[in-house]
């Protein structure tokens, strides 16, 4: 018999895309997430650039972690001009990041993936049975976007982050000011862990390689070494050595995997895994109470990863503007000289690798962006390739929207993955 399951868009995900899923009888043939969204060519246009413009065109690739991509690509190029910055100055990015990880957390945890844990369709009939809930994600978010304004400029696609540090330095009592929304925000996100603590989880455990930024002393975000839960730890300018990125004829977006030909996790469950000794006490305490702790192998408990992400953010927050003391320039001098430079950050959604090698007037030669979600897109397949079996009593409504909840857990940002979902299910 023949079955076809189509949808003709993905809701609750950034960017388009489909799934088709091949089946022979009871057997699976083939899995494709069909990434049709056109590439955007960033790489591409980035040479003949001015190493200046790189962070604001790079942070174009994305409305939702624009931070990700510009302090991404500042510490490469950074690292290819030998650029050394003041504390004050690393102090303000860490604040910059923590930002984005609120908005984005909050974004996800409660408008994206939990009505798919509530038999909700939306958050908007999420907000009808939950209204206080819903008001809360809302102000959490717009907290990360005010401090976005404040550091950046502005809460989509910053202007202040540049080469060297910041064009300007923010104001501290503007800073100061929302002190009293950050200790409500800490609280909440506490309060949050408690009520996701309590959601039905689907019933699914995958044997992962995570890899995560790693460093023995606090939770990685804009340093350390690159860890993988199989293969140990690796300097960031050897990641190419070990993740390669290749086509796949069903998508405009590259898939990586290890050189070996294995796909791997990158994103809050991997850094979960890798670094929990590494949380904040805030975060331990209630991960203690609530009774997470790793391996945790189910990738629709990764909301439960988030918020904890959301704690470490809120008190970090709270201690990067308690010490915030402007002093001397807001960005270091330098000297323009040609040289390579590759960093990699934890983006909310998982690794972000950049390489650039420019010449001795400054201008980009070369440009490599590796996206978490093409990181992700083959460990998706792989996901989605051990989901099925179990699903193929069901009508095809469930299929879709198990598989459709299971891909949605992964927070893809599919227009960053392009530089998703119509499902497709053959039976045959």
């Amino acid at each position: 018999m023949t079955r076809t399951i189509e949808v003709s868009a993905l809701a609750r995900v950034e960017g388009e895309g489909g799934l088709m899923v091949q089946l022979d009888g009871d057997s699976i043939t083939d899995v494709q997430l069909r990434i049709y969204e056109p590439p955007r060519f960033f790489e591409g246009f980035l040479r003949g650039r001015h190493f200046a413009e790189v962070p604001d065109l790079t942070a174009r690739i994305c409305g939702i972690c624009p931070v990700a991509y510009q302090m991404t690509s500042v510490l490469a190029l950074e690292r290819a001009l030998g650029v050394e910055v003041s504390p004050q100055i690393d102090g303000l990015r860490r604040l910059f990041y923590c930002a984005e990880y609120i908005e984005s957390h909050a974004l996800h945890m409660f408008m994206l993936q939990a009505p798919d844990l509530t038999g909700h369709e939306s958050a908007l009939t999420l907000a009808q049975d939950a209204p206080d809930l819903v008001r809360s994600a809302l102000r959490l978010k717009r907290i990360g976007n005010e401090i976005l304004t404040v550091v950046g400029g502005r809460s989509v696609h910053p202007v202040n982050a540049c080469v060297g540090g910041f064009y300007s330095w923010p104001d501290p009592d503007r800073l100061r000011a929302l002190l009293a929304d950050l200790e409500w925000g800490l609280q909440a996100s506490v309060e949050s862990i408690r009520w996701a603590a309590t959601l039905p989880y689907p019933e699914f455990d995958v044997d992962y390689e995570w890899v995560a930024l790693h460093a023995g002393d606090h939770y990685a975000v804009m340093d350390g070494e690159i860890r993988s839960s199989v293969h140990g730890g690796l300097p960031i300018g050897e990641y190419e050595n070990q993740y390669v990125e290749v086509q796949v004829p069903h998508s405009t977006a590259l898939h990586s995997e290890t050189r070996l030909g294995g796909v791997y996790q990158v994103g809050p469950l991997a850094r979960f895994n890798v670094n929990f000794e590494q949380l904040r006490p805030e975060a331990r305490r209630i991960a203690d109470e609530v009774g997470l702790a790793p391996p945790l192998r189910n990738p629709y408990r990764a909301l439960l990863a988030r918020g904890l992400e959301l704690i470490q953010a809120f008190a970090d927050s709270i201690d990067l503007i308690g010490s915030y003391t402007p002093e001397g320039p807001s960005r270091a001098d330098f000297e323009v000289r040609a040289g390579q430079g590759a960093a990699a950050t934890e983006a909310p959604r998982g690794l972000l690798f950049h390489r650039y090698q420019i010449d001795d007037d400054g201008l980009v030669q070369q440009a490599r962006i590796v996206p978490p979600t093409a990181q992700n897109l083959g460990r998706i397949e792989a996901d989605l390739r051990q989901l099925i079996p179990g699903l193929l009593a069901c009508p095809d409504d469930e299929i879709q929207m198990d598989c459709e909840a299971l891909i949605r857990a992964y927070d893809p940002c599919i227009s960053c993955s392009t530089h998703f979902l119509t499902l497709k299910l053959d039976r045959g």
